[in-house]
């Protein structure tokens, strides 16, 4: 919410995207999908997205690659298509969500913003948000936006859930 509030103060014009085969199970990718679909709606914003649930690709490829780089390779694969989508819509940058994180590895996710904006001929806007990360979560808990309780991957789900169990 912060993010998006900020970009478009600066006069940026938005234009939401969605690709997130990494979420699991398909009812959490169900529910970020449609809370994503009524924000845009509300604000009136523009929405791109790949409605596929291309699980087995993400799993296939994340699989094989020794921990930790499960991460790395996600946001390359998500930031790889919207890096593709920004330059066949003509636009001059893309961004991405994820910037506001304190739980994300914000220089993994520049690298490879900044690879795929290179490979598609179009810029990547990086602003690390995480200083705003509590005034995002107050805005969308006021718009009564469901809020996740894990990054959206089966091994973040496992991370959040299997600590309690152990506590």
């Amino acid at each position: 919410m912060y993010p998006l509030g900020a970009l478009a103060g600066e006069g940026h014009d938005i234009t939401a995207f969605w690709y997130n085969p990494n979420i699991h199970p398909y009812k959490e990718y169900e529910r970020r999908l449609e809370t994503l679909k009524e924000l845009v709606a509300a604000r009136d914003i523009p929405l791109i997205y790949r409605d596929g649930y291309d699980l087995e690709d993400f799993l296939a490829r994340i699989i094989p690659t020794p921990r930790p780089g499960h991460c790395r390779l996600c946001y390359r694969m998500r930031l790889e298509e919207a890096a593709r989508a920004a330059a066949a819509g003509d636009f001059s940058a893309f961004t991405t969500s994820l910037l506001i994180s304190p739980y994300q590895k914000h220089e993994v996710i520049k690298e490879e913003g900044e690879a795929a904006a290179a490979r598609h001929g179009v810029g990547f806007f990086y602003e690390d948000f995480r200083s705003h990360w509590r005034e995002g979560v107050t805005l969308s808990k006021e718009a009564g936006m469901y809020r996740q309780p894990y990054c959206g991957c089966i091994f973040s789900e496992k991370e959040r859930y299997w600590r309690k169990r152990d506590a």
